[in-house]
């Protein structure tokens, strides 16, 4: 394959990725939409629904690397079709919950199991491992930049479906969409790239399944990477979650809100999509850290000035650009640090944290609303952990540690 082009394998991978990224982190990216109607409906207030977001996100994350494993030893197009299957389930049982214990069970257990099968961490390694290195990270840009396209395309048409059909419904028509992701999941089948054989790498073994991780746990740029992807989850639940609520308590409209998460999808895909193409030239670490800064410096000028349309959009407009751009960055550097063989596993570790940040983003959200009638503590913590997210970069490197 050349290394400028990609190979007619890769792109039908790419383009079956990008749909299932896009109805599966669409749909997902719309939940926040639910929030109000089912806790006016039966009586919760924001905590209950948020728990089950924060519940959602950290199973996600913690079976994360286990859907990792089994994708690297299976494929990736059998664990992405059980997914997609798990996720339409979810989306039903979804519709007819009426109770804490109901919403955790499909919401939280059943869709957070399958996000883990439908999402980044498979779909991204999967077109790394086929893509060539000196275009991988463009490969991982272009593929998350079709998330961001189903969260614009998917967050108007949630509204709209949720306006003239009622919650129940929206959640049912939802997930025959998402029942697409099955037969789609076919089109995951491109080969490995296999680098040129030198003497060098025709004598040296490949490391096994427990070498990789022993040397993954004692390598600290990785821990220090995976703790920086913490910041991530944090500030995007708590935004994707709560910010529609933040500024209905200010006195805008639903559709207010919706157009501000459609916005930062929209400007995602040039936010992914130019951070892919940048990782191929520059340093990844570095990327990263412009890239937290950058989200704090954001932050901050939103809460200085006024709030009126014209910020909302433009923070908007912002973050999007820098939203999701942290992923293809993130998932290059753990395929530069280890190579591609078990690069879905070790993915999944790295977005374990990023889950633990979204579980800690979207309950505290909730409970912080609770117990204060505002976000004012959460929004202080993301301006603390955008200045964390910066610094704990400048302790992480590209060096490949295993030369496989």
């Amino acid at each position: 394959m050349s290394e400028t082009k990609f190979s007619k394998p890769l792109i039908f991978m790419l383009i079956g990725s990008a749909f299932i990224l896009a109805l599966s982190l669409g749909v997902r990216h719309g939940f926040g939409l639910y929030l109000v109607p089912m806790s006016h409906e039966f009586n919760w207030n924001h905590q209950v629904f948020s728990l089950a977001i924060a519940f959602q996100n950290l199973l996600w994350g913690a079976v994360q690397p286990f859907t990792g494993a089994l994708a690297d030893k299976y494929g990736s197009k059998k664990v992405v079709a059980v997914g997609g299957a798990l996720y339409a389930i979810g989306l039903v049982m979804m519709a007819f919950s009426s109770t804490g214990l109901l919403i955790n069970l499909s919401l939280g257990l059943i869709i957070g199991l399958a996000l883990s099968a439908t999402s980044f961490s498979v779909l991204l390694s999967a077109v790394g491992r086929a893509a060539h290195p000196s275009r991988r990270s463009m490969a991982m840009g272009i593929a998350s930049a079709a998330g961001s396209f189903g969260q614009f395309i998917m967050l108007p048409t949630t509204l709209l479906l949720l306006q003239n059909f009622g919650w129940s419904s929206a959640l049912l028509i939802t997930a025959i969409l998402i029942a697409l992701i099955v037969p789609l999941a076919w089109m995951l089948k491109a080969p490995m790239y296999q680098a040129p054989q030198t003497v060098d790498t025709i004598a040296k073994p490949s490391l096994s399944f427990k070498q990789i991780l022993i040397v993954a746990k004692n390598h600290k740029p990785f821990i220090w990477l995976a703790l920086g992807f913490l910041v991530c989850g944090f500030q995007v639940v708590f935004l994707g979650i709560h910010l529609p609520g933040y500024l209905t308590d200010h006195g805008f409209s639903t559709t207010t809100g919706t157009m501000f998460l459609a916005l930062v999808g929209l400007f995602n895909i040039v936010g992914t999509y130019t951070a892919g193409w940048l990782g191929d030239k520059y340093s990844k670490p570095k990327l990263l850290m412009w890239l937290y800064g950058l989200r704090g410096i954001a932050i901050i000028l939103f809460l200085a000035l006024p709030l009126s349309i014209f910020t909302i959009y433009s923070f908007a407009i912002i973050m999007g650009l820098l939203w999701l751009s942290t992923v293809p960055l993130t998932n290059g550097i753990v395929a530069n640090m280890f190579g591609v063989k078990y690069l879905t596993m070790l993915s999944g570790i790295v977005f374990f944290t990023h889950q633990v940040g979204s579980f800690f983003g979207g309950w505290l959200g909730g409970l912080n609303h609770d117990m204060t009638g505002n976000y004012n503590i959460i929004w202080m913590m993301c301006i603390a952990l955008s200045i964390f997210g910066v610094l704990i970069h400048l302790f992480v490197n590209e060096e490949n540690v295993v030369n496989d």
